[in-house]
């Protein structure tokens, strides 16, 4: 699945996710309020997200394109409800 996805892209920010999550936990640590603490939650939750979609648009972009394409459209069909149900729990 690597062909499908931006991985430069994705590293980049996941990378990025580490280091909101180590903070969120220095923050915890430091006693910093509550509701600060919630923003840098949902930050990393945001940019979370945002990889997500970065991933479901390299499936159609790929995935979906060749299945639809070259292979099984009826199982191309499936995978792709799978992989938006999938995404859309993320929420």
């Amino acid at each position: 699945m690597k062909q499908c996805m931006d991985l430069n892209n994705l590293h980049r920010r996941l990378r990025k996710i580490e280091g909101q999550v180590a903070s969120i936990n220095r923050m915890i640590e430091e006693d910093v309020p509550c509701e600060d603490i919630l923003s840098q939650i949902n930050a990393a939750k945001s940019a979370l997200h945002k990889c997500g979609q970065i991933v479901l648009e390299g499936h159609i972009q790929h995935c979906v394109r060749d299945g639809i394409e070259h292979g099984d459209v009826d199982k191309t069909i499936k995978d792709f409800t799978k992989a938006v149900e999938r995404f859309a729990n993320m929420s």
